[in-house]
């Protein structure tokens, strides 16, 4: 390879791989391009023939070296050379601190995954951590205003914990949404205290990024891909005895919600490869997980293409069919496997395992789903439909695709095929534009419904998104605040009276662990998602008598309850499927007499 050739390759590999897009780095590595030039033409023979196999590391390095010391500024360190053994972490202990969602969750697994094959090790105790990454969130500026402040708690823990093996100081990495919104702003902002950013599409980088800090160099990717799903990656759980899991199926969001980041943090929408989904929940099974949840934005527009991308399987399927009055900026996918085939594939791995799924989309939720989940009994009878208002015009607004009374037809819809299904919702106080008389409308919708679960937050406005672009955040923060409270209060008032008639009913309760009322008690999720609370005592169990343990399903009876918490006693345990029978054979005979 003729020298001007390699060095030229040399000049798009560094440009394609510094994804930090720093002006000073690709300079260094021009100003290193035409120093080659001038050197290999000083001896009067052609630049092609001067180094026949192009040059070696001594050759760079002599360049370097009769520099004068005022041009070395970081030439060196901002091309660094690393090889396989720079990947390796050598027992370096890892502690991640993670905010924000589920997906969060199931990134930091990835990502854990990802530097535990390099040898890396992880730690619960920051202070002997070598490296600490911060898995962000950037859905409100007060998500990332605790990332701020930690980073301080962070920036004195770098100054006075002693130097780690090999002379370093404590690593510091931002991972995720936050990382992905603000890129190198981070480093500018917190300048010798952040020695990383990655974002979401770049956890197989993290390797590369820590070796380049050894370098005592900042090291950024937050590169977007329209392909990664880090499908061939098996996570590595952070809680090991959890008997929960979150298997993220999908990445990314095509929705384009006026008020939403997550377009611009987490990319565009692409499926992960069923088979690969199927993998993952049956070695969560053999490790004794009770509980799956599927992840993605909006699950229920899953499509693995996979099959029909690489092996010339045909596409009969249509595009997924919209609900009847809802509409979608972009166009629908075709081709495929559905959200539908993933649920009925998962859903046989193993019985006595509960499905969950969240989040999806209201606009694009076909009947063949909730016909699966009523014919299923490991499919937990349980929806989360994010409304985020009950206002037509703050709904028109957020670019939801949807009226109220669409999605109003949807629940109705929803509980003539599952009658006894818990809904849970989200919902924004103070969109712009939004009225007294639109708040009161969303009130109206809270009571109506009845839901199990509200999450409820104060509009917080995200550059990047169409509402920055193009609406107005004309809503007072005290206004916002007061709209919030009043819809959690609402939301409380119809919960309350919902769980004190669940007074005397049996509740399968999926036991989690020690509850925070202390030893002697413990606690469990319902299938509705509910938080319950009972003594740890001996019950029935066949022909034995044990104490509830995790991974149990305990068989309860609610005798007091809140709005978000049940209360009761454990009569026995059993299995999801026996009990799903005795609960059959119960609202029979019930019907009979």
């Amino acid at each position: 390879m003729g020298l001007e050739k390699l060095c030229r390759l040399v000049f798009k590999t560094c440009s394609n791989t510094l994804a930090s897009g720093k002006r000073n780095n690709l300079c260094a590595v021009g100003s290193f391009y035409n120093d080659v030039q001038k050197r290999s033409s000083s001896d009067g023979k052609p630049a092609k023939t001067s180094v026949r196999d192009g040059p070696s590391l001594e050759h760079f390095m002599s360049i370097y070296k009769t520099r004068p010391q005022s041009q070395k500024h970081d030439l060196v360190s901002d091309v660094p050379f690393i090889d396989e053994s720079d990947l390796q972490g050598r027992g370096r202990k890892v502690y991640f601190d993670v905010h924000g969602c589920q997906m969060n969750t199931s990134d930091t697994e990835i990502a854990w995954s990802v530097l535990q094959s390099k040898g890396f090790e992880r730690t619960t105790d920051i202070k002997e951590a070598a490296i600490v990454l911060v898995m962000t969130c950037a859905i409100r500026e007060g998500a990332e205003q605790k990332i701020w402040n930690k980073l301080h708690y962070l920036a004195r823990l770098k100054r006075t914990l002693p130097l780690k093996k090999g002379g370093h100081r404590l690593k510091i990495g931002i991972l995720g949404c936050m990382a992905e919104r603000l890129k190198s702003q981070i480093l500018e902002r917190e300048k010798g205290v952040v020695d990383l950013v990655c974002g979401p599409d770049a956890y197989r980088d993290l390797p590369r990024l820590l070796a380049i800090t050894h370098n005592q160099q900042t090291a950024v990717n937050v590169l977007l891909s329209l392909e990664e799903t880090y499908a061939d990656v098996m996570p590595v759980r952070l809680n090991e005895g959890a008997v929960s899991a979150y298997v993220s199926i999908m990445r990314g969001c095509d929705n384009m919600c006026a008020y939403c980041i997550v377009p611009f943090t987490r990319g565009r929408e692409r499926s992960r490869p069923i088979d690969s989904i199927m993998d993952e929940i049956k070695m969560l099974s053999d490790q004794g997980v009770r509980e799956v949840i599927l992840l993605g934005q909006n699950v229920n527009s899953y499509r693995d293409l996979s099959e029909s991308q690489f092996y010339g399987v045909p596409d009969p399927a249509p595009p997924t069919p919209l609900r009847e009055g809802f509409l979608t900026v972009y166009k629908a996918r075709s081709g495929g496997r559905r959200f539908a085939d993933l649920l009925d594939k998962v859903s046989r791995i193993d019985p006595d395992m509960r499905i969950r799924f969240t989040s999806p989309h209201p606009k694009d939720f076909p009947d063949e789903v909730l016909e699966l989940i009523r014919d299923r009994d490991n499919i937990c009878n349980q929806l989360h439909l994010p409304a985020q208002s009950g206002n037509n015009t703050v709904l028109a607004a957020m670019r939801r695709g949807y009226t109220v009374e669409a999605y109003r037809d949807l629940v109705a819809r929803v509980r003539e095929i599952l009658p006894d299904v818990a809904l849970t919702s989200d919902f924004i106080s103070g969109f712009c534009g939004e009225t007294e008389t639109g708040h009161q409308e969303t009130l109206a919708l809270v009571r109506d419904i009845g839901y199990t679960m509200v999450f409820a937050y104060p509009y917080s406005m995200r550059e990047k998104t169409h509402a920055y672009h193009r609406l107005q955040d004309d809503v007072p923060e005290d206004v916002k605040g007061r709209r919030y409270q009043e819809l959690l209060q609402v939301f409380r008032e119809g919960a309350g009276q919902a769980n004190m008639a669940q007074r005397g009913h049996h509740h399968l309760v999926l036991v989690e662990g020690e509850s925070k009322k202390g030893p002697g008690t413990l606690f469990g999720k319902n299938e509705a998602g509910i938080a319950v609370i009972f003594p740890a005592t001996d019950v029935p169990h066949g022909s034995t008598v044990q104490t509830p343990v995790p991974g149990d399903y305990a068989v309860v009876k609610i005798t007091d309850s809140t709005a978000q918490t049940l209360f009761g006693d454990c009569v026995s345990l059993t299995s999801l499927k026996e009990f799903k029978n005795s609960s059959s054979e119960r609202t029979l005979h019930s019907q009979l007499d």
